[in-house]
């Protein structure tokens, strides 16, 4: 594990820097005694005390992004995060926070673009089994976005958000001075020929706009690039595409399967938008 992303770690109990036990067991300690042992996975779950209150991707869920991620289908997407990332990690001694990381998927792409160190955190254990099986250099969390980060100030150059919540303060706070949000968020249209059919998820009018106004008060917008990708999908993908995302909490996945083993090639379009906040230069 990279020595700069475990410098940039904090205690989530006393805000005491850690630092890493490389012998196995592994475990991540403070000066304080406060120490966290990694999973036989090779994850931390630095959560304590009553956890979360938010739900979890399943198993289920998990196994269902990896396989449909794992097939290539959104790799012009995370072709697209690692290209507007990689200005920020030119820097030895780089830092990429994947915040809501799952399986690693696109982590895993910034990350062979780059030598930088990196911090992935989910809240979903399942996910991190994966994300550390594939990013087995990365540090990855299980962890609350919605609680402060266990991370230090200005640590980070470039963050992450793949379809995940957005916690604008504490982002501002382990940000560097012009470091680099990417935040990507589906489009009015994703998938709609397959979405109302298999229960998915409707995108809220809005969206990109109210995203810029929860973020104007700690960025700028820098840009906001529209992506496209044409997909050719079997019955299986469809039955993966819709229950990897939110809706999955709410279907049963051998339903989706049997409603959609018919299906040959469907085609469909995956719409999303990449927006790049950064972060103000020191002194401004």
């Amino acid at each position: 594990m990279h020595s700069d992303a475990v410098r940039s770690l904090r205690c989530p109990v006393c805000n005491g820097p850690f630092r890493l036990n490389e012998a196995p067991p592994f475990s991540l300690g403070c000066v304080a005694g406060h120490s966290f042992d990694s999973a036989k996975q090779g994850y931390f779950n630095l959560l304590s005390g009553k956890g979360t209150v938010f739900e979890a991707d399943s198993a289920e869920m998990v196994a269902a992004r990896h396989d449909f991620l794992g097939a290539g289908h959104y790799a012009p997407l995370a072709e697209a995060i690692a290209d507007l990332a990689a200005p920020a990690l030119a820097a030895p001694g780089s830092l990429v926070l994947d915040s809501g990381t799952g399986t690693g998927h696109y982590l895993r792409t910034v990350l062979d673009r780059t030598p930088a160190a990196a911090i992935g955190i989910d809240i979903s254990k399942f996910a991190l089994r994966r994300a550390a099986r594939l990013n087995p250099g990365a540090i990855n969390l299980v962890w609350d976005i919605w609680r402060p980060l266990p991370l230090a100030d200005h640590a980070v150059d470039a963050l992450i958000v793949v379809f995940a919540p957005r916690n604008p303060p504490e982002f501002a706070r382990v940000l560097r001075p012009g470091g680099r949000v990417i935040v990507v968020t589906p489009r009015d249209g994703h998938l709609g020929e397959i979405a109302e059919r298999t229960g998915m998820l409707g995108i809220e009018p809005g969206k990109d706009e109210r995203l810029a106004e929860s973020m104007q008060e700690y960025f700028t917008l820098a840009d906001a690039v529209r992506l496209d990708v044409d997909l050719n999908l079997s019955g299986r993908d469809i039955a993966d595409v819709a229950f990897m995302g939110p809706a999955g909490h709410h279907l049963e996945r051998s339903a989706l399967l049997a409603s959609t083993s018919a299906e040959t090639s469907v085609k469909a379009t995956a719409k999303f938008t990449l927006s790049v906040f950064t972060a103000p230069e020191q002194g401004s």
